[in-house]
């Protein structure tokens, strides 16, 4: 898949600013080697990333390694994340070091569309004490559980078995952010609850529109375009000029597209792979 070039060559920097500065919202910080590992407080997981200054050609497996192992010490997620034009020999590097690194499409918003908003939905914006947020959010682990684009099992029956069996108190970390305006969610509803959610985290000029996910038994109806839609149109209100997101797969990436965004780069990911391997040993 072709890539188009960043509007202005400073483009992907902001976007590797943004995920430095997001983190450190709710974690803690470690300067391991040439990596910043965001440690959490609360909320959900971070990771490590390349830190300030990066010099691509100079990294190795043994300073991954090194990561891994305080991680595991941490006993947080063992995983890394980069724009892969700014770091381009991490990934071999996370390779080396016994990792299995992913690709995603990373887009940026460029031509506002006319969304439309499919007959008998409600797109609405939560506040931190709607009651509509725990659903929201069990929507997201619903959808994203099932990836992809096609039409599936998980529905209404199953959100709202979730729904009485959580903990009253697992969405305090969002209600916290949204509260303190460094959230934005939101949902698309019909009359029988959240069908639809997802969500933006601005920083001063820069937001990424992030877990947009709708019931597998709801996909295929535009739910996701238009909650897609209404964050960017939000985050344009408040003047933010640079919105961008990853997508899971070309699939994905080519929902958003069609609501103008335009491929700019590529995001990795990397964490142990699914069948077991030998444990990292300490650099040295």
């Amino acid at each position: 898949m072709t890539t188009d070039p960043p509007d202005h060559p400073d483009l992907l920097h902001r976007i590797e600013r943004y995920y430095d500065a997001v983190p450190r919202w709710g974690s803690r910080i470690e300067q391991i080697g040439p990596f910043t590992l965001f440690v959490s407080d609360g909320g959900w997981p971070y990771y490590a990333r390349p830190s300030a200054g990066w010099e691509p050609g100079t990294v190795t497996a043994d300073e991954v390694t090194a990561v891994r192992v305080r991680q595991r010490d941490l006993g947080v997620p063992e995983a890394f994340e980069w724009v892969g034009e700014l770091a381009p020999d991490l990934a071999t590097a996370c390779r080396d070091a016994g990792l299995a690194v992913t690709e995603v499409p990373l887009l940026v918003h460029h031509d506002p569309l006319a969304v439309p908003v499919p007959d008998g939905i409600r797109i609405r914006r939560l506040t931190e004490q709607d009651r509509a947020v725990a659903a929201g959010q069990v929507v997201a682990s619903i959808g994203f559980a099932a990836g992809g684009t096609e039409i599936g099992d998980g529905g209404p029956a199953e959100r709202d078995r979730l729904l009485e069996q959580r903990d009253p108190g697992a969405s305090d970390h969002l209600r916290a952010l949204i509260g303190a305006g460094r959230s934005v969610f939101v949902v698309a509803e019909d009359e029988g609850g959240v069908l639809c959610s997802g969500g933006h985290n601005p920083v001063d000029d820069v937001t990424e529109i992030v877990g947009v996910a709708t019931l597998p038994a709801a996909r295929r109806r535009g739910l996701g375009a238009a909650v897609t839609d209404t964050l960017v149109a939000d985050a344009i209100r408040r003047g933010i000029d640079v919105i961008f997101l990853s997508a899971h797969d070309e699939d994905v990436a080519r929902v958003y597209r069609r609501v103008g965004f335009r491929r700019v780069g590529t995001g990795y990911l990397a964490e142990p792979p699914a069948s077991p391997q030998p444990p990292a040993t300490r650099a040295g």
